[in-house]
């Protein structure tokens, strides 16, 4: 399938729906390229804006990453940088917030917030109500009570709940209708969530990260409980 540059977001909206497999190949190859930025390139390239509207979509799901107007170079004697807050909310890692020094990390945090839309198919933020957010991505399940606050859906709260009570095919595009295992899901939301460590230390970088995609290393479990993360997470949309 042809995709002239059409980016990963407006695959959600409408027409034909996007198979798991397919849903894997593109986040593989946007892991791909951000682990190329990080590790391939002479100085390190941090994109400070990973979201789905930046990720762009060529025949067979071919994923590249565009949009290097907030990106910064980091050479191979700094650990991180100190720089102005950039990107976009709902997808900035905590310490874009606090004023810490920020590096390749904060990458790694914005591509478990993408991976959690993808197998989704779901808006991390929508500023609406619940119900109307839900129409708006073609109907189903998928936001608890608890994930929503004055006017504001944060999937990715929604996610962290179904993840500490193993309910992980709620977390599934509904329109899969049934064409993906828990299994499966499991996989992805794990992975997905072990970004969102609030100490980027102990975050993985984007090599391990291919590489837990592509089955070569075991994939890691998040270390924390729902209630530091919803700490986190929701200091990244306040």
């Amino acid at each position: 399938m042809f995709f002239p540059f059409r980016h990963v977001r407006t695959l959600f909206a409408n027409g034909p729906v996007l198979e798991w497999k397919e849903r894997v190949q593109i986040a593989h190859g946007t892991a791909r390229g951000l682990a190329y930025l990080h590790s391939g390139c002479q100085q390190k390239i941090i994109h400070c804006d990973i979201k789905p509207e930046n990720i762009l979509l060529r025949d067979h799901f071919k994923a590249k990453i565009s949009d290097f107007g907030l990106s910064k170079l980091l050479s191979s004697e700094q650990s991180g940088l100190f720089t102005t807050m950039r990107g976009t909310r709902g997808y900035l890692a905590p310490e874009w917030l606090t004023g810490s020094a920020i590096s390749d990390k904060a990458d790694v945090y914005s591509f478990g917030m993408v991976l959690l839309e993808i197998l989704s198919g779901r808006k991390n933020l929508c500023m609406q109500r619940r119900s109307e957010c839900m129409k708006d991505e073609g109907g189903g399940d998928g936001y608890s009570s608890s994930s929503s606050g004055q006017g504001i859906v944060y999937f990715p709260i929604f996610a962290l709940e179904m993840h500490e009570q193993g309910r992980y095919l709620e977390l599934a595009d509904p329109r899969l209708e049934g064409r993906v295992t828990s299994e499966d899901v499991e996989k992805l939301v794990r992975v997905a969530l072990c970004y969102a460590h609030e100490d980027p230390t102990l975050r993985p970088n984007m090599v391990s990260v291919v590489s837990m995609l592509e089955g070569d290393i075991p994939f890691r479990s998040a270390r924390f409980g729902v209630v530091e993360l919803f700490a986190i997470l929701w200091a990244s949309i306040c």
